[in-house]
């Protein structure tokens, strides 16, 4: 990533203590720690061989694979990142992508990772990721994004498949449906690339995070707005192996 033309919400840090420490604010959603890491990850997914789906990796898989010094390395960095993880308090998975489960049901809002969206939990919480190789996550600006349940065509269609009034149990149900979590992109946006091997931390949305209810110049209905914007972002469209960390 070129942090001279970086997006505004996007922070550079220098280590992986500040990236665990500082705390989202200024507008600054995603902080990044830029990483160049000399090594093999191609072999490490030639190893592994075909698959499909989400595979997990434990260490004892990895070490296993016949590697050369290089894809060693490749390794050695991905357990030494989920050992910081672990030791900062949190639950870090390492996979090997073969191909995301799509949204096959054809509603108005697909609710997929490939979708724009945002991240959620019932209590304080980030996320996590780096992409070790293959193709990396892009992240989208706030203002570049409009909520899907924003957009009048869509809500009338939403409103359509759940029968019933514009109200508070309207937006229960879109939230329970993950339907509220999804973005598309205005025009004009341009969206950023997380990069190869660097290590990210994104806001999420969680209860504690939001504003007073307020009301929404899209449609009038009222809903809760973030203090601190939660991270738009998606999974690339790819059926090539990718080599995943997240928490």
């Amino acid at each position: 990533m070129n942090f001279e033309k970086s997006p505004s919400r996007v922070r550079r840090v220098g280590g992986f203590q500040e990236l665990l420490t500082t705390p989202f604010a200024d507008g600054v959603n995603a902080l990044c720690w830029s990483r160049s890491l000399p090594s093999d990850y191609a072999e490490v997914v030639r190893l592994l061989g075909p698959g499909e789906g989400l595979v997990a990796l434990d260490e004892e898989r990895l070490r296993s694979l016949k590697l050369t010094a290089y894809g060693l390395l490749a390794v050695n960095h991905m357990l030494s990142d989920l050992t910081l993880l672990r030791d900062a308090g949190r639950d870090p998975v390492l996979n090997i992508i073969y191909g995301y489960p799509k949204d096959e049901e054809g509603g108005p809002v697909p609710t997929d990772v490939m979708s724009w969206h945002v991240d959620s939990a019932p209590v304080e919480a980030d996320t996590w990721l780096c992409t070790y190789h293959g193709a990396p996550s892009e992240g989208l600006l706030n203002d570049q994004a409009l909520r899907k349940v924003d957009d009048p065509r869509i809500r009338a269609e939403l409103l359509e498949l759940y029968d019933g009034a514009d109200d508070s149990a309207f937006e229960d149900w879109l939230s329970e449906n993950h339907y509220d979590l999804h973005y598309a992109p205005k025009p004009g946006a341009v969206p950023y690339s997380f990069g190869i091997g660097h290590l990210w931390r994104v806001a999420i949305e969680w209860p504690g995070n939001r504003l007073p209810l307020q009301t929404s110049q899209v449609s009038g209905f009222r809903s809760q707005v973030s203090a601190s914007p939660p991270c738009v972002h998606r999974a690339p469209v790819t059926d090539a192996p990718r080599l995943l960390l997240i928490s």
